[in-house]
């Protein structure tokens, strides 16, 4: 069963928070190399608590935990040992939830995501956009599992599986997510009415219908026209409520690891996207803690 501190249906909205590297690009951090933003778990912690200080005082009501590219294989590859890999991955709960309890006198209720992102984020080459990876069931298991294990026993309020392009991965995932007592939220990076790997959405939120995890189910990291869309199947198929983060806009480029300009960030299709059934939104890639405020502002009216 979730736990009682994440909400429960017809709570009203819960506003996430935004574009983690976005924020830290802001504050100047270097998030050149394949890493990402897990790189500053080992090598400037104090970018990220600044994050996740910038969002809350945005009115986000959930930090989002600097782990969604993490990985020990990837650790490895950098030089880190095995074991200070483990560390630094459940080090980005714990920055969270530290720089959430300075907040808790004045914002009680907070919570912390641990970020779980897909198998071609770690391959570093926009992959999280395409699936299709090429690899077996067995092998997703083997990559997802440990992981997930070293984030749920970090302590995280709930677990963020998000940006997943494919199916089959969700497949593997909702397995794994079943095995473990935590709540979770499951979002897929989409483009009109299928996932990125071109499957249709009813049969991806098909997919993840019956998870116990599971607290809500819909989109992130895609064009703002894809979420409404998303939403409306994600709830038909799974009775749950929706989680719906999209980008500013725009087209990542796995070259530079840069986004073209997006638009101007609108909030307010958001209003659509809580009718249609979401209860967690925010925003991702190129939405910062200034965007976030105006949305966040936006959503505390509905």
């Amino acid at each position: 069963m979730p736990s009682p501190d994440v909400p429960a249906p017809g709570a009203g909205p819960v506003v996430l928070d935004g574009g983690l590297s976005t924020a830290l690009e802001l504050r100047g951090a270097d998030l050149t190399g394949g890493l990402w933003t897990a790189r500053l778990l080992a090598e400037h912690p104090e970018f990220i608590r600044q994050a996740h200080r910038d969002f809350f005082r945005a009115g986000a009501q959930v930090a989002t935990s600097a782990t969604y590219q993490a990985s020990v294989p990837g650790f490895v590859d950098a030089g880190i040992e095995r074991d200070r890999a483990e560390r630094l991955i459940a080090s980005g709960v714990t920055l969270a939830a530290e720089v959430r309890d300075e907040f808790a006198g004045d914002r009680p209720g907070l919570l912390v995501a641990a970020s779980i992102g897909p198998y071609g984020a770690v391959l570093a080459d926009g992959s999280e956009y395409r699936g299709r990876y090429g690899v077996s069931a067995a092998r997703l298991r083997d990559f997802h599992g440990p992981r997930l294990e070293l984030l749920a026993a970090a302590g995280p309020d709930l677990l963020a599986v998000e940006t997943i392009p494919d199916l089959d991965e969700a497949v593997v995932l909702v397995e794994l997510l079943d095995e473990l007592a935590i709540p979770a939220w499951f979002s897929y990076s989409v483009r009109g009415d299928a996932t990125c790997a071109g499957q249709p959405l009813t049969e991806a939120y098909d997919a993840l219908a019956g998870c116990r995890q599971l607290v809500a189910a819909g989109a992130n990291c895609c064009a703002p026209k894809d979420v409404l869309p998303a939403v409306r199947a994600a709830v038909a198929a799974t009775g749950l409520p929706a989680v719906a983060y999209p980008n500013r806009g725009g087209d990542w480029d796995s070259d530079t690891h840069t986004w073209s300009a997006g638009d101007r960030f609108d909030p307010e299709p958001a209003d659509s996207w809580v009718d249609a059934g979401a209860t967690y939104i925010g925003g991702c890639c190129g939405v910062g803690p200034a965007q976030l405020a105006v949305l966040a502002e936006r959503v505390s009216r509905s």
